[in-house]
Formats: structure tokens, sequence, C-alpha cells
């Protein structure tokens, strides 16, 4: 699936909600279902700094499995915050597995339409924002790697 794609199909699901309290639980889910990261990646060099709550997030390049050329990053995340970790899921599941240059050109504009931007605390967009910064820099310095 596209990153496109994704975006559109997570545009879709939260679409069916109704009210922010059934998103937020949707939200809750996605963390839920967010693969586990491995012990070893839960270190403050992992840490996302800006976030109220304490977010893991690792990224590895891979070898891209598709018939294209060239390497993927690979992201595990977790969180202590059943809200912050839904975030994440929700983030992960959106750009893990492309390459450096997808990352590099996504839009966030997904974010917006689904309306979360708007409806999270001062402190937890400041969360977002800082992890989409952390996504970005690790494709800016993947992308740099031959």
């Amino acid at each position: 699936m596209t990153l496109a794609q994704t975006q559109q199909e997570l545009i879709d699901e939260f679409a069916m909600f109704t009210d922010w309290q059934d998103r937020y639980e949707h939200l809750i889910e996605l963390g839920k279902d967010l693969p586990l990261i491995a012990p070893k990646h839960k270190t403050d060099d992992n840490l996302v700094r800006g976030c109220q709550s304490r977010v893991w997030l690792n990224a590895e390049q891979r070898a891209s499995t598709s018939l294209s050329d060239g390497t993927i990053i690979h992201f595990t995340a977790d969180s202590d915050a059943m809200i912050t970790k839904g975030i994440v899921a929700l983030l992960v599941r959106v750009y893990n597995d492309r390459t450096p240059q997808e990352l590099l050109g996504a839009s966030t504009e997904f974010i917006d339409r689904i309306g979360l931007r708007e409806h999270l605390s001062p402190n937890r967009a400041n969360g977002l924002s800082a992890m989409l910064d952390q996504m970005k820099r690790y494709a800016l310095a993947y992308s740099a790697k031959p």
C-alpha cells in the first residue's frame, strides 16, 4: 500500500467515528496493537525529546523487499501513556517501512484531516510534532548513508 493510500485509510477509519471520545478510544486501540519494541531499544537515546510522556522511537535501515532498489526505514516504538502510544502507533502505521525519500517528502495533512491536532492538548500536540520531527531526522540521516 502506498503512503497516500495508508493515510487515506486512516482518514476513512477516523471518519467512521462521530465524536472525539470514540476517536480517542480508537487511538488507544491502535496503541494496543502496536508491536512491542525490543527492550534493548527502550533506551534514553531513543526517547523522543519534547514529549511530556515517555516515547521511545527506534529506527533501523533495512533492505527493501519490493522490486525497487534501496533501503527502507523500519520503526518500532512504545510509550508509557495510552493516548500517546496510540499517536505513535498511528505514525508508525503510516511511515513504517518507507524509503527515506518517501518520509522526507511525505505530507502530514492526514493528521489535520482526521482532526487529531486540533483535539490534542498543547503538550500532546508538541509531542506529536516531536515524534514527526524525530522520524524525519532518521530519514534524513539514512538518506545520507550510501
